[in-house]
C-alpha cells in the first residue's frame, strides 16, 4: 500500500475516533486512534525503506518503528512509547470487559493526532539516504 493511501487511512480513523469519543464510545474510539497511528506508522516505514519487507504483526511494526524512525532520529522517542501505550489501550479496550474511562480515550485520541501529524510531516521531507 501506498503511503498516500495509509496516511488517507489514517486520517479517516483518526476522525472516526473522534467521533465516536463524542459518542461516549470510549473502547471504539481508543480503537480507532491506535488504527490511525498503526496506519500512519506502516507509511513511516514504507518512508524508511520497509517497502520490500512490511511488519506483519502489531509488534513488528512497533519494534519496526522504532529500530527505522526514532533510533536514527527521524522521529522523537515519545512518539513511540506513544505507540506502545495506545496499543496497550487498545488491547483493553477490545479484550477486556472493563470500559475506558473517558479521559485515557480522549487522550488515546490526542496521542493519535499528534502521531498523524508528525509522521504527515516526516513524509513531507525526502526519502531518508542510505
Amino acid at each position: 500500500m501506498k503511503q498516500a493511501v495509509l496516511m488517507t487511512k489514517a486520517r479517516t480513523a483518526l476522525a472516526s475516533a473522534k467521533v465516536l469519543l463524542r459518542l461516549g464510545d470510549t473502547a471504539g474510539a481508543t480503537n480507532r486512534a491506535y488504527y490511525a497511528m498503526f496506519d500512519a506508522a506502516l507509511g513511516a516505514l514504507l518512508w524508511a525503506g520497509a517497502a520490500g519487507n512490511p511488519p506483519k504483526t502489531h509488534a513488528g511494526l512497533i519494534t519496526g518503528f522504532g529500530q527505522k524512525l526514532v533510533q536514527p532520529g527521524h522521529l522523537a522517542p515519545s512518539l513511540g512509547r506513544s505507540l506502545n501505550r495506545v496499543e496497550d489501550l487498545r488491547l483493553t479496550a477490545d479484550y477486556l470487559e472493563e470500559a475506558l474511562p473517558q479521559d485515557v480515550a480522549a487522550g488515546a485520541v490526542s496521542a493519535a493526532e499528534a502521531f498523524v501529524d508528525a509522521i504527515s510531516q516526516l513524509l513531507a521531507k525526502s526519502m531518508p539516504q542510505g
